[in-house]
């Protein structure tokens, strides 16, 4: 009997066609549950044009969700945040709290924020050599343990008068914990160097979040902690934007280029710290198994006048709700008067979008601090897409001057109420990356933050309407196509 070979790819012809077919309406049915539309409709255009190659990224990057034994810890350690709640009594609900602020607070405890609490002190360090400093002799004062967290922990020139006082605390009897995250280290230069010199010192050191599948760990591979976070004794604590890593990052193009990262980091004293803890107690349970018991007892609580009320806010995969989304939407329609956003990576939900234009489109001074270049490319295009529309809302857009990347991430509300920490105003940040954020109430605060903004001002451009329409045709394609693209997640 001859082979008949037509009729063999005419079987497989009909046979690739129902598997497309199928492929299609099976993702109409599946990718837009529990979904923005604006995420839905990005993965249903990249599967309808590449079928094959959408599904598999699909499958690999579809789920922003931690595995069910990590989402079961972070609910299991939620009674020990409620636990951490000195300084509640110190918060007085007095006529400086603006009348919106309880129920964002609420909210907050609603979707697993530690409560808000009293008697904290701050200090703002916006110069990114001086932050370093800063923490490097903070860890001078280590007397029983100090907890590291960082999404970039990079042993290099800059860096390693940091690593040496690790050391040094390790020498004199101090517990030094370290939490770094894998992939984001990975990726930086000195990686192997790192960790040896943390073996070395003998800090007790694991990594965030591994990708490492042959070990039995494995979660959608872009699930990231992006946390900064450093402990002494539960007495000081640091947050915010800055990791732990020269300015330049260390890599040749951006040496090259000179480019240089410009950050925010706030030094808290008092309850506040013990919140922010917390969240390194969760990190450290999830990727260790061990459930640190209290290590501070009886904080001595500064009762002084003028202190900051304060609340740990922290959002991610392991959480139910987008809390740090949630939190800026909140805050921005709750303003009266301004609105002030710092983001090196803007790329709003529909949510966030219409909060804010519609902030500036009802009269309030909305401004919007970003940076002139991008050293993510799919990123600072996804980002620009947005500026006509922010411009003609009557926001005000201020580019930082190149070469230096504006890295910090706050939001001043009015004159009363700031937020800030490592979360990105962008929808990664939003699903996809475990941060933290601290809401501050406090007019003294808020002022320090101001001043931050006007030196940014000093060295920024303010974007015109004019000038942004008359940008090359090819600069708007990359931008809408990015825009797509940055709804993928």
């Amino acid at each position: 009997m001859k082979f008949d070979w037509s009729t063999v790819t005419l079987a497989i012809g009909i046979l690739a066609v129902l598997v497309d077919f199928t492929v299609r309406v099976l993702s109409v049915i599946f990718v837009p549950r529990n979904r923005r539309p604006q995420t839905a409709t990005a993965w249903l255009l990249a599967i309808f044009f590449l079928p094959y190659i959408g599904i598999i990224l699909f499958w690999l990057i579809g789920s922003r969700y931690l595995p069910k034994k990590r989402r079961e810890k972070q609910h299991e350690i939620n009674s020990y945040i409620l636990e951490t709640t000195e300084g509640m009594d110190l918060v007085r609900q007095d006529k400086t709290w603006p009348s919106w602020l309880p129920s964002v607070v609420a909210l907050n405890r609603n979707l697993g924020a530690m409560p808000m609490v009293g008697g904290n002190r701050a200090t703002l360090h916006d110069d990114y050599d001086e932050s370093l400093i800063a923490m490097t002799t903070a860890l001078r004062t280590a007397k029983r343990y100090i907890h590291a967290e960082f999404y970039i922990l990079n042993l290099d020139k800059t860096t390693r008068p940091f690593f040496d006082e690790l050391a040094a605390a390790v020498e004199r009897g101090v517990t030094v914990r370290v939490l770094l995250d894998h992939i984001a280290c990975l990726r930086s230069k000195n990686y192997r160097e790192t960790l040896r010199r943390l073996t070395e010192m003998g800090a007790d050191w694991h990594l965030m979040l591994p990708v490492q599948p042959f070990k039995g760990k494995f979660q959608r591979p872009d699930l990231r902690n992006h946390r900064k976070i450093l402990i002494i004794d539960g007495e000081v604590g640091f947050t915010g934007s800055q990791n732990v890593i020269d300015a330049s990052y260390d890599k040749h193009g951006n040496i090259r280029r000179g480019l240089r990262w410009k950050d925010l980091m706030v030094r808290f004293e008092g309850p506040i710290v013990a919140g922010i803890n917390a969240l390194f107690v969760t990190d450290w349970y999830s990727e260790t198994d061990d459930l640190l018991v209290r290590e501070v007892e009886g904080i001595a609580v500064d009762r002084a006048s003028e202190l900051l009320d304060a609340q740990v806010v922290p959002s991610g995969p392991g959480f139910d709700g987008e809390n740090n989304l949630r939190l800026f939407n909140s805050l921005i329609y709750a303003a009266k008067k301004q609105v002030i956003i710092t983001s090196p990576y803007f790329v709003p939900d529909e949510s966030m979008l219409y909060a804010i234009t519609t902030a500036a489109q009802s009269g309030l001074d909305v401004q919007l601090f970003v940076s002139e270049i991008g050293d993510q490319a799919v990123t600072y295009h996804a980002q620009r897409s947005y500026y006509e529309e922010l411009l003609r809302a009557g926001v005000r857009i201020w580019l930082y001057r190149s070469p230096t990347i504006l890295h910090a991430k706050h939001i001043t509300i009015d004159d009363q109420v700031a937020v800030i920490g490592s979360s990105n105003m962008d929808m990664r940040s939003f699903s996809l990356d475990l941060e933290i954020t601290v809401m501050v109430k406090g007019s003294k605060f808020v002022q320090s933050l101001r001043r931050v903004e006007d030196s940014y001002r000093t060295r920024s451009r303010e974007l015109t309407l004019d000038e942004w329409m008359r940008r090359p045709t090819r600069s708007k394609v990359l931008d809408n196509v990015a825009r797509l693209t940055a709804a993928v997640q």
